[in-house]
């Protein structure tokens, strides 16, 4: 039985736990399509660095800042298993080696594809795009909303959690990290 399968079965028992009739005309197919909508957004298990990255590091002599702002990005808390979505922008100081573009926003989603929290997934894509471009420095920040604040306890709807991981030039030299986040401004 696969894992999808697995998933399904728990996902029926589930249904009836609340209350509901997972038989029923408009539950029948739910569990198999929620099995494979967690096996989806989750998918960031099954992927590793090298192969999001996939040899995309190019030789450069730029040495200046390169930012990518407004990442969309999907996840899942870790504590309630509810949604948090939001952007991210990253910037790196180049030392010699640039990235290709779209594979900031594919680390970006590998580790937002698991279950998460917003401080550790800032910390995890900021130590990703330092290693495998050997930056100087580099700055993530990500705003996003928690569908754990927003659906249940406090219920805040426009609520938005900011975090942020400097390394490198960016945690030592002011001027660098005052730039990054006056360009993520405008």
């Amino acid at each position: 039985m696969s894992n999808v399968n697995k998933i399904a079965d728990h996902y029926h028992a589930l249904l009836e736990l609340v209350g509901e009739n997972p038989t029923r005309a408009g539950l029948a197919d739910t569990p198999g399509r929620a099995a494979k909508a967690l096996a989806y957004v989750t998918q960031g298990y099954q992927q590793n660095l090298d192969q999001v990255v996939n040899g995309a590091i190019f030789e450069s002599d730029n040495d200046q800042m390169v930012i990518i702002k407004d990442i969309e990005l999907y996840s899942i808390c870790e504590h309630h298993i509810l949604p948090f979505v939001g952007k991210c922008h990253i910037a790196y100081l180049p030392n010699g080696k640039v990235i290709g573009l779209s594979k900031m926003a594919r680390i970006t989603d590998m580790y937002a594809r698991r279950l998460q929290i917003q401080e550790n997934l800032t910390e995890q894509i900021a130590k990703a795009i330092e290693q495998v471009t050997e930056a100087r420095g580099v700055g993530v920040i990500i705003e996003a909303q928690h569908f754990c604040m927003m659906m249940r306890g406090v219920q805040k709807q426009n609520s938005v959690m900011k975090t942020s991981m400097m390394l490198g030039t960016f945690r030592t030299d002011h001027r660098t990290r005052t730039e990054f986040l006056t360009l993520v401004r405008d």
